[in-house]
């Protein structure tokens, strides 16, 4: 189920541990925040390079970004229901196009990070 239809912070966590289990590049999993209706959790490939998890159930709010350097050089983000991609070229850029705003699980943002990560040569 994707980020777009009702996954809600318990689900997330679950699939969160269930890709760690799945992806042996993740080195890390690290919840900083979990409440009923907040989540936000890295994922660490290493200690400068992550993938930082936010939801908000209250406010429909979800952020998958990649990190590296302390930049966001990849994201999708969900603000009240309607996603919008920051894309490699330009992460400050909203690409609100068709593509952009396609819904996206967090599996599918991890597959969509290892093609960023092959492509920039990083670990």
């Amino acid at each position: 189920m994707g980020l777009g239809g009702s996954m809600d912070v318990a689900e997330l966590l679950d699939t969160l541990r269930r890709e760690v289990s799945r992806r042996a590049y993740i080195t890390l999993l690290d919840v900083m925040d979990h409440s009923a209706t907040v989540l936000k959790a890295r994922l660490y490939v290493s200690s400068d390079l992550f993938v930082q998890v936010y939801r908000n159930d209250r406010f429909n709010t979800t952020s998958l970004v990649l990190i590296y350097n302390g930049k966001r050089i990849y994201g999708r983000d969900q603000l009240d229901g309607v996603w919008h991609r920051h894309p490699v070229e330009d992460p400050h850029l909203h690409d609100t196009g068709s593509a952009g705003r396609q819904p996206v699980g967090l599996a599918e943002f991890l597959d969509e990070i290892e093609a960023v990560l092959a492509a920039m040569d990083l670990p």
